[in-house]
């Protein structure tokens, strides 16, 4: 296999937001790790203080990431982000106004494999979120073991990021001041397994829990199709009834996190390696879906909305596909 090197003369600005992704992905595979390993060193040197130390505020802030979490404006807003949103580049498109004295549950969709767009739109001011929606508070959900990690949880709640339980959904969506945004990969981690160029097949028959809080606690539902999500990374085959796909879901059962096996290109060259493609991601907001609180919800209220948001999530992808490159015969498959 031939070898597509980058060129030696490549601008200043194109490395330093190759660095910013290369940044992103390390934070996205590696940094829990490599925080895991750090408290563990401290908790054995002469330092081990500070590791009870952080231990006992760790215990004390356990259920910060359920609560709202704690965001930072000022790590929103690196400038590292902005070197992130134009590697792809990353748009935020807004199609309507929203009321900031309503809660709302962004359903993100396709999950991709690593969810950049939901990262570069929610949890970064690099799309401009905040100038576009003013009053709204972002938060993407992560699962919940993610938040257990001793200095990862802080770094990654400076961003926005909240645990997915449904408590932590609960409290977001049910503050009597409005406000808040929770953006859900509805698809989750078995929807990771089909993302490949081209594919646009979303994990959401199945897909009710947050139909059901939205109507609990009187959330808006809001369909967020992000175009070119699942265009960023090749996927080695793994079709259904396959032993990797075989093993990829049992993983996943056991874990609760998938293991799709992606790959792109390099730093310094273009034929393979885990950096994501320069492709553009178009993240479109949808018209909100009216949600009348209903505290106990019958299956059938929540079937039926279930059905209205289906609906509306195909508006979305049909009244915006041609302006992204997609084809008239290309649709939305719900499995």
């Amino acid at each position: 296999m031939s070898i597509e090197f980058a060129p030696l003369n490549v601008p200043l600005r194109r490395r330093l937001q190759t660095a910013a992704v290369l940044q992103w992905m390390f934070s996205f595979l590696a940094l829990a790790q490599c925080c895991l390993a750090a408290f563990v060193l401290l908790a054995l040197s002469e330092w081990w203080t500070l590791a009870v130390l952080y231990a006992g505020w760790l215990w004390l802030d356990w259920d910060t990431p359920t609560n709202g979490g704690r965001r930072s404006h000022w790590v929103r807003s690196w400038r590292l982000w902005e070197y992130f949103r134009e590697y792809f580049p990353i748009t935020l498109v807004k199609t309507v106004d929203l009321d900031l004295n309503k809660n709302y549950i962004f359903g993100f969709h396709p999950h991709g494999v690593l969810v950049a767009g939901a990262f570069g739109n929610f949890c970064t001011e690099a799309t401009g979120f905040s100038q576009l929606f003013p009053g709204l508070r972002p938060h993407l959900l992560m699962l919940p073991f993610w938040f257990r990690i001793p200095f990862f949880r802080d770094y990654i709640m400076c961003g926005g990021l909240v645990s997915s339980s449904k408590s932590s959904l609960s409290c977001l969506v049910s503050r009597p001041e409005g406000g808040n945004v929770a953006v859900i990969a509805v698809g989750g981690a078995p929807e990771s397994l089909e993302a490949r160029p081209g594919a646009l097949t979303l994990q959401l028959l199945n897909r009710k829990g947050f139909i059901k809080l939205a109507l609990k606690h009187g959330a808006q539902l809001v369909p967020v199709f992000s175009f070119g999500e699942n265009e960023l990374f090749d996927q080695v085959e793994n079709p259904a009834g396959s032993p990797l796909r075989t093993f990829q879901n049992r993983l996943q059962t056991i874990m609760g996190v998938a293991l799709p096996l992606f790959h792109a290109r390099g730093i310094f060259q273009y034929s393979f390696g885990l950096m994501p493609y320069r492709k553009p991601i178009h993240t479109v907001v949808g018209k909100p879906i009216p949600v009348e609180q209903t505290p106990s919800p019958s299956s059938y209220d929540i079937d039926a909305l279930h059905e209205v948001y289906l609906q509306s999530l195909t508006e979305v992808f049909e009244q915006h596909k041609h302006n992204y490159g997609l084809k008239e015969h290309q649709h939305l498959k719900f499995i």
